[in-house]
């Protein structure tokens, strides 16, 4: 017997698209960031994006409220590799 799901509500809906489009934001950030950080570290951080924007996609399809530490999460670790790599490592634009 099929079962139906439950749609999610149409506020959780909209703050998964705003949070969607805040991780875009992030992303061009992560785009960019072959300005000032090597391709060995940059690779992987846009690996972890596209699996923050995975793990972003299925929070919204389950309907979870948690969608909006995706991209906060994601300018987080981008913010701290950056000052990580200027502090310690030396790198510049």
């Amino acid at each position: 017997m099929p079962t139906r799901t439950a749609r999610p509500a149409a506020g959780l809906l909209l703050l998964a698209a705003l949070s969607g489009l805040a991780h875009l934001a992030v992303g061009w950030f992560y785009l960019a960031g072959g300005l000032v950080v090597p391709g060995a570290v940059l690779i992987p951080l846009w690996l972890l994006w596209l699996g923050l924007a995975a793990w972003l996609a299925r929070s919204a399809l389950r309907g979870s409220w948690w969608t909006p530490v995706v991209p906060v999460l994601a300018a987080t670790v981008f913010v701290l590799v950056l000052v990580v790599g200027e502090q310690a490592l030396g790198w510049q634009a």
